[in-house]
C-alpha cells in the first residue's frame, strides 16, 4: 500500500461514487489490538451493498494486497438496529460500512474501536489524506474511529431551459439573497388549479436541511457533540426555507409534487421541466449524463448567509467493531480499499465503464484530495458540451469550502429530529422555535442515552 503523508495536503479539489469522551471499552479493545501484525486468517465484513463499478475495483485491488486473508463479505445492506444485536449476540464482523453519521454514535458507546493505532502502524496522517471535514465527521474524543470515503458535496443544479424561459440569470439563484431567489423563483414557477406544474427551486428542504441550517448560520452540536436544536441561529435556515416552499404553494404541495418526480429516469425532472434549480449531491449529474442532448445545465454553488460558496460533507466510513477477531487484518484491508492505488483502479474501472455506456466522466469525489486531483487529471477531459463541463467544474471547486455536519454521539437522531423540526414548521404546525425545542429534547434523551456509560 502506498503510504500516506503530509505531501497528500498539497492537493485541494474532490469527487463521490457510493462502494454501492469514551469509556474504555472500545480504547480497550483498541489496546489490545495488535494492529502491526502480518494481515492473516479470516476476515469478516458486512454493509457492502450494491457494490459498483468503483467499489468492486477496490475489493478485488483490496484482496490482492492480503492474500493470507480470507474474505467473508456480506454484501447486505448496514442496518442500525441489526448492527447492535449481532455485536449483543457476540456475531461480531470485523469491518462494517456505515454512513458517517452513525460512527460517533458507536464510539461513545464503546461500540466500535478507536483507530489512531492503526492508522500510525501503517504511517498514515488522517488529516493529511483525507479532507478536514471528511475526518472531523469520525473524529470524538480526540480518536479517529473511523476509515472515510467519499464526499458527496450539494451544489445547485441549474435548468437553464427554464431560466433561460423565464428571464432569469444563473446569479440570481443566490441562496445568500433571499429577495433576489425568491423573486427568481416567481418567474419560474407555474401551478394548475394551485398544484405545482413546475417550480422555480426545490431546496429539498428535508433531505438537505442539514446544509440550509448551517449554511445560514446554525449549529447542530457543539464542540462536545452535545445537540444544539434550539439554539436561535438555527432559525434562520428554517425560516428561509419556509419562504421558498410558501411561494410555491406551499411545503405539503411542493414535497408531493417533488415525490412525483422521476428522478432516476427518462422523464426526470430536468428533462421534463419540473425544476428551474434543484439542491443535488454530486453524484446527481451522472444520472443525468445520458440525457446531456436533452437538457442544459449549469451550476452555481449553495451560498452561506455571507454570500461565501458553502458545503457540507458527507459519504460513508469504514468501522472496527469492539470484539473484532481479526482487528489486524481489518485495519490493513480498510486501508487497502482507499489507498491511492485502490483509487487509481476505480478511476480506470469508471473510465472503462463510462467509454462502454458513453456517458461522461464527472471524476470519483473520494473523500482524498490527493485522489481527487490525480483522477481528474487523468479522467476529466471535455465533454462538448459546455454547460455540462461547467457542472462538473463547480462540484470540484465547492469541495474546498465544506464543513462537517457535526459529530455527535446523537448524529443520526439530530438529523432525524431536525427532518421533524423542519417539516413542522414549514406545515405550519409549529412556529420555527417550538419545532426546534421539541426536537432539541427529543435529541437530548438520545445524547444521554448513548453518553450514560
Amino acid at each position: 500500500m502506498m503510504r500516506r503523508t503530509a505531501a497528500a495536503a498539497a492537493f485541494v479539489t474532490a469527487s463521490v461514487v457510493v462502494l454501492a469522551g469514551c469509556g474504555s471499552g472500545g480504547g480497550g479493545q483498541a489496546a489490545d489490538a495488535d494492529f502491526d501484525a502480518e494481515p492473516e486468517g479470516t476476515l469478516s465484513a458486512w454493509g457492502f451493498e450494491n457494490a459498483d463499478d468503483v467499489g468492486t475495483s477496490r475489493l478485488d485491488y483490496a484482496a490482492a494486497q492480503l492474500d493470507g486473508v480470507e474474505i467473508d463479505l456480506d454484501a447486505t445492506a448496514f442496518d442500525a438496529q441489526k448492527f447492535t444485536t449481532r455485536l449483543a449476540s457476540g456475531d461480531v464482523p470485523d469491518v462494517v460500512q456505515m454512513d458517517r453519521r452513525y460512527v460517533t454514535t458507536y464510539a461513545a458507546q464503546d461500540l466500535i474501536m478507536p483507530l489512531d493505532a492503526c492508522f500510525d502502524a501503517h504511517d498514515v496522517d488522517p488529516r493529511s489524506y483525507w479532507y478536514e471535514a471528511v475526518v472531523d465527521d469520525v473524529t470524538y474524543d480526540d480518536a479517529v474511529w473511523g476509515v472515510p470515503q467519499f464526499y458527496q458535496p450539494p451544489a445547485i443544479l441549474l435548468n437553464k431551459t427554464v431560466l433561460d424561459e423565464a428571464g432569469v440569470t444563473a446569479e440570481e439563484i443566490d441562496t445568500s439573497q433571499p429577495d433576489v431567489l425568491l423573486a427568481a423563483i416567481e418567474k419560474m414557477y407555474q401551478e394548475s388549479n394551485g398544484v405545482p406544474t413546475r417550480l422555480g427551486f426545490d431546496p429539498v428542504a428535508t433531505g438537505q436541511s442539514g446544509l440550509w441550517v448551517l449554511a445560514m448560520g446554525g449549529q447542530l452540536n457543539d464542540e462536545d457533540g452535545k445537540p444544539t436544536l434550539d439554539d436561535p441561529s438555527n432559525v434562520a435556515g428554517i425560516e428561509m426555507l419556509k419562504q421558498i416552499t410558501d411561494a410555491q404553494g406551499g411545503f405539503a404541495a411542493v414535497k408531493s409534487f417533488t415525490d412525483s418526480f422521476d428522478t432516476f429516469g427518462d422523464n426526470n425532472q430536468y428533462v421534463a421541466g419540473q425544476v428551474g434549480a434543484q439542491v443535488n449531491a454530486q453524484w446527481y449529474p451522472n444520472v443525468l449524463s445520458p440525457y446531456v442532448d436533452q437538457v442544459q445545465l449549469e451550476a452555481v454553488p449553495f451560498r452561506d448567509a455571507d454570500g461565501e460558496p458553502f458545503s457540507v460533507a458527507s459519504g460513508t466510513a469504514f468501522v472496527i467493531p469492539a470484539g473484532a477477531k481479526n482487528p489486524a487484518a481489518a485495519c490493513a484491508w480498510m486501508l487497502e480499499l482507499t489507498s491511492d492505488e485502490a483509487w487509481d483502479e476505480a478511476g480506470a474501472a469508471r473510465a472503462e465503464t463510462r467509454k462502454a455506456d458513453g456517458g461522461i466522466n464527472t471524476g470519483l469525489f473520494t473523500g482524498s484530495p490527493a485522489a481527487d486531483q490525480r483522477l481528474r487529471d487523468e479522467y476529466v477531459v471535455e465533454s462538448g458540451n459546455a454547460g455540462f463541463d461547467q457542472v462538473i467544474s463547480t462540484y470540484y471547486d465547492v469541495v474546498d469550502y465544506g464543513q462537517s455536519f457535526g459529530s455527535s454521539p446523537a448524529g443520526q437522531e439530530i438529523q432525524n429530529e431536525l427532518n421533524n423540526a423542519i417539516t413542522a414548521a414549514l406545515l405550519g404546525d409549529k412556529s420555527p422555535e417550538d419545532a426546534l425545542a421539541d426536537a432539541q429534547q427529543a435529541a437530548m434523551r438520545a445524547y444521554d442515552k448513548a453518553t450514560a456509560g
